[in-house]
């Protein structure tokens, strides 16, 4: 469940990791672009795996082991389409 001014836009699932996509809400000034970040729950708990910026290129930054992996061309992909999109309309 999350509250409306969390910064939820939606989530999306592979195999058994689910993951979330939030617009930085926390020190974000009315006047700068939005950042946006993933987080995944592969039963660890949440954790924050990628960063992005907002732009006409986003250049994402994927952290720990997450930099590389296989899967990041289509997290990003749904990502955005969230973004794009959101499902906390």
């Amino acid at each position: 469940m999350h509250s409306g001014d969390d910064g939820w836009l939606g989530d999306f699932s592979r195999g058994p990791a689910v993951f979330a996509v939030y617009r930085e809400m926390e020190a974000a000034h009315p006047l700068s672009p939005p950042e946006y970040r993933i987080e995944c729950n592969d039963g660890a708990g949440p954790r924050v795996i990628c960063r992005i910026p907002d732009g006409s290129d986003p250049a994402p930054e994927w952290l720990g082991a997450w930099e590389g992996d296989e899967w990041c061309e289509w997290i990003l992909k749904q990502a955005l389409g969230l973004i794009k999109r959101p499902r906390n309309r």
